[in-house]
C-alpha cells in the first residue's frame, strides 16, 4: 500500500448530508461534494491486511478489487482506479449510491476501528470517470450472430444485456414500463439517486449495441413462445415484484397503498409524467408506514418532501441493539440499529408493533389499530394491555417482497420453482426449460443491487457458454 500507516493517521470520514431544512424542499441527492484530497486520505486508510475480507462473497458479491482501487485513488491514479472498478462491476454508480456496503462490515479495520469508507470512494471513482470522459463504449471483437432477449431492465437485466453485447451477441432488452431501469428508475427516490445517473449509462449501452424496447410487457404484448422462436436464448430478470400483503380487516379502504405504487407515482411526477391513476400523496396527511427496511425509509423521505403533517413508522420485529449484536460477529453483516437520512428528517419510529385492522369513514381509512408483541421462540405473542389506535389518512405497506410474480410469463414458460418460490436454475443459470435463463431477484428473491449485478454477470456467462457450445457444434 502507498501508506502502510494511513489507517493510523486518518479517521474515517464521508460526505456530509445537506441540511435537513434545505433538502426536504427538493428531490436532489442529499450528499454534499467530497473533496479529492479527502478521498485520497480515505484511500490511504485501507490496510495491508493480507486477507481482504471486503472482497469475499460475504463482503462483496461482485468481488470488487477494493484494496487495489483504494490504493490507486490514494496515489491519484484515477483512470487506473476506474479500470480496476469496472473489472468486476458494470454499474458502480448504482452500488456506490445505493448499496448498504456489506464490504465495509467485512473490512478488517472494522474489527477494532471504523472501517474504510469504501462506498464513497467507489462512487467518486465512477463519477470522475464519467466527468473526465473515460467511460466509453466497449465493442466486441467479433459478432457471433446469436440473438438474446433479456426481459426486465433492473440491475440484473442491464448487467446481463451489457455483458452479452460485449461478448458479441445481438441483445434486445424488453421493459414493460415506459422507461428503462426497473426499480432503479421507479422504486428508488430521486433524493437517493437522480435518474440522469441511469441515463448516462444507457447511452453507453446503446452505443455498445443493446436494443431497448420499452412499453413491451412480455407475456402480454408478446408471448413467451414467440420470444423463444425469435431469439436463441432468453434471460429472465423480472425482479421479485410480488409484494408482501397485510391481510387484516379494513385493508380494502382507500388511502392504504403498497409502497411501490406510492414511490413509482412520485418518480413519475419528477420525470414530468401525467398521473393517470388516483394520485397518492402525503401532503397535509397523517401517515403510517408499516415496515422498517429500506423501502420504508424511501417512503419516509418521500412523505417529508410531499409535506405530510406527521409520520409514524412501525416495525414488527424488536428494536435491534445500537451496536453489532453478538449473534453477527465480524465479518458477518451486523444485526444492529440503523437510522437513515430519512429518519434524520423526522419520524415517530416504533418496534414490536402488529397491526390488527383498519377502520374508516366513507370508504377511506381514518384509524390504524394495533398492539405490541413480544418475539419469543420464533413467534410473535401479543402483550396484554398494549392495544393502541392511531389516526391515519395514508397508510403505506413496505413489508418487503415474497418473490417473482408467477401468474403470467413464468407459468406460461413452465419453469420450475425452488422451495422459496423463486425460479430454479442449474449451474449455468439455465432454468428447467432449454434456452431460458434466470438471474437476479427472479432467481434469488428480493436482495441487494450488488447481488443483482453479480447475478446478471453470472447469468450472462451461462448464456454465453450455452450459445458458444451451439456455435462449436455447428462448426464441427
Amino acid at each position: 500500500m502507498a501508506d502502510p500507516k494511513g489507517f493510523m493517521k486518518y479517521a474515517r470520514e464521508g460526505p456530509k448530508r445537506r441540511p435537513v431544512e434545505l433538502r426536504v424542499q427538493d428531490w436532489k441527492e442529499f450528499y454534499e461534494p467530497f473533496s479529492e484530497d479527502k478521498l485520497k486520505a480515505q484511500g490511504a486508510r485501507c490496510m495491508d491486511c493480507g486477507v481482504p475480507f471486503c472482497q469475499s462473497h460475504n463482503g462483496c458479491p461482485v468481488v470488487n478489487l477494493i484494496p487495489e482501487w483504494n490504493d490507486l485513488v490514494h496515489r491519484g491514479r484515477w483512470q487506473d482506479a476506474l479500470k480496476a472498478l469496472h473489472t468486476t462491476n458494470n454499474f458502480p454508480e448504482f452500488t456506490g449510491r445505493l448499496c448498504p456496503a456489506p464490504c465495509e462490515s467485512s473490512c478488517v479495520l472494522g474489527i477494532n476501528s471504523d472501517p474504510v469508507s469504501i462506498r464513497v470512494i467507489e462512487w467518486n471513482i465512477i463519477d470522475k470517470g464519467f466527468d473526465e470522459g473515460w467511460v466509453q463504449p466497449i465493442l466486441p471483437v467479433l459478432r457471433t450472430g446469436k440473438t438474446v432477449a433479456v426481459v426486465g431492465s433492473g440491475p440484473a437485466g442491464l448487467t446481463a444485456a451489457q455483458q452479452l453485447a460485449r461478448a458479441g451477441h445481438s441483445v434486445t432488452l424488453f421493459e414493460k414500463a415506459d422507461r428503462i431501469g426497473g426499480l432503479l428508475r421507479y422504486g428508488i427516490p430521486d433524493f437517493k439517486m437522480e435518474k440522469w445517473v441511469i441515463d448516462r449509462r444507457l447511452e453507453q449501452m446503446k452505443a455498445e449495441g443493446v436494443q431497448f424496447k420499452t412499453g413491451t410487457h412480455v407475456g402480454v404484448d408478446i408471448s413467451g413462445d414467440e420470444l423463444r422462436r425469435q431469439y436463441d436464448a432468453v434471460c429472465l430478470a423480472l425482479g421479485a415484484e410480488q409484494a408482501r400483503e397485510l391481510p387484516v380487516p379494513g385493508r380494502e379502504l382507500k388511502g392504504i397503498h403498497l409502497a411501490m405504487d406510492y414511490l413509482t407515482q412520485q418518480n413519475k411526477r419528477n420525470a414530468g409524467d401525467a398521473i393517470l391513476d388516483e394520485p397518492i400523496t402525503a401532503k397535509g396527511k397523517r401517515v403510517v408506514i408499516i415496515g422498517g427496511g429500506d423501502t420504508g425509509s424511501d417512503c419516509l423521505g418521500t412523505t417529508h418532501r410531499q409535506g405530510c403533517t406527521e409520520v409514524h413508522q412501525f416495525e414488527l420485529l424488536p428494536e435491534p441493539p445500537p451496536q453489532r449484536a453478538d449473534s453477527t460477529p465480524w465479518p458477518l453483516w451486523p444485526m444492529q440499529l440503523r437510522s437513515s437520512h430519512a429518519h434524520e428528517e423526522g419520524c415517530d419510529r416504533q418496534w414490536s408493533i402488529s397491526t390488527t385492522k383498519f377502520t374508516g369513514r366513507d370508504g377511506r381509512v381514518t384509524k390504524l389499530h394495533a398492539y405490541r408483541v413480544a418475539f419469543e421462540n420464533g413467534k410473535f405473542t401479543p402483550m396484554p394491555g398494549t392495544d393502541l389506535e392511531l389516526d391515519a389518512d395514508l397508510v403505506l405497506l413496505a413489508m418487503g417482497f415474497t418473490g417473482p410474480v408467477k401468474n403470467g410469463l413464468l407459468d406460461s414458460f413452465g419453469v420450475k420453482y425452488d422451495q422459496r418460490g423463486n425460479v430454479a436454475v442449474g449451474e449455468n443459470c439455465m432454468t428447467s426449460v432449454e434456452g431460458i435463463f434466470a438471474g437476479g431477484d427472479t432467481k434469488r428473491g428480493a436482495s441487494l443491487i450488488v447481488w443483482a449485478i453479480a447475478e446478471g454477470r453470472k447469468m450472462a456467462a451461462g448464456v454465453d457458454k450455452y450459445l458458444r457450445a451451439g456455435l462449436s457444434a455447428k462448426v464441427a
